[in-house]
């Protein structure tokens, strides 16, 4: 028995040895499909797997206005192919999020081929189990089902992060943008900072607080709509990611109010009678 165990633990060392001298060897995508080849249309945990076309994994990650200083997760990522693009031809550091363990080794193949390693990671994981918190990009290539468990978390993240997915919406949670190519759509959505409330503005300059008014905002995800407090609607009213930006009338003008949340706090420049000035707009 003894010998019968060690001959098995000899045959598994040997078979490692073989995927890290094929991955060490690896030069094209046939070189890492050695190690697995995936099937499209296979089975996955909660989808099945279909390639994105490298056209429209482009446009997802223009439409994201991905940088260098981005750090993008792929949730649901298959062979890597957006992380891989992300850090190669967008310069981002990209981590890929996939339950499949062999299309893993093989992302982390594809990845070494392309180069990139040193910007993108391909790891085993749940991606309703994983923290992507530090993401300022997410794409997806889910089902509707799947993005809307993944919305109360996304709707969580710091605001100004951008969510792509390819193919499928978030039910009411309309995008703010979408692009189309011969291969499929995606969509935009910008994560907006959470202003629902009442808001008192006041004037950085202590000799002007007989300028302070109060807003009321109400909010459907990034659409934002209220009142001042003359009860006078709100016009204009604009959200994306932590800038906000509304008017309202005013003693015969407008006041336009042009800002970035920070949590119960508003940093805004504010324009009265033609002059701008620094107001902080605390919830009440």
């Amino acid at each position: 028995m003894h010998m019968r165990t060690l001959s098995i633990a000899r045959a598994v060392f040997c078979a490692a040895l073989m995927f890290v001298a094929w991955d060490a060897q690896a030069k094209s995508r046939e070189d890492c499909e050695k190690i697995y080849q995936p099937q499209t249309g296979q089975s996955g945990k909660d989808v099945i797997w279909v390639p994105t076309e490298d056209t429209l994994v482009e446009k997802m990650l223009q439409l994201a206005k991905v940088t260098p200083q981005d750090k993008v997760y792929d949730l649901g990522a298959g062979d890597g192919k957006i992380a891989i693009m992300a850090g190669k031809r967008f310069g981002a550091q990209a981590v890929g999020i996939e339950y499949n363990p062999d299309m893993v080794r093989l992302g982390q193949c594809l990845a070494e081929v392309a180069g990139v390693t040193d910007r993108v990671t391909i790891k085993q994981g749940d991606i309703f189990e994983t923290d992507f918190s530090d993401a300022t990009v997410v794409t997806l290539y889910l089902l509707p089902d799947l993005n809307l468990r993944l919305r109360p978390t996304l709707l969580e993240m710091k605001p100004g992060t951008r969510v792509v997915s390819h193919s499928f919406t978030m039910a009411e949670w309309e995008p703010d943008a979408q692009v189309s190519s011969d291969s499929g759509h995606a969509y935009l959505w910008i994560v907006p900072a959470k202003v629902a409330g009442e808001w008192t503005f006041e004037p950085q300059d202590e000799k002007a607080r007989e300028g302070a008014f109060r807003v009321k905002l109400e909010q459907t995800f990034q659409q934002v709509h209220g009142t001042a407090a003359d009860n006078s609607q709100l016009m204009e009213a604009k959200l994306e990611g932590p800038r906000i930006d509304f008017r309202f009338p005013e003693a015969g003008g407008v006041t336009r109010v042009a800002g970035v949340v920070n949590g119960d706090r508003i940093e805004a420049k504010v324009t009265r009678n033609g002059r701008t000035s620094t107001y902080i707009g605390r919830r009440i």
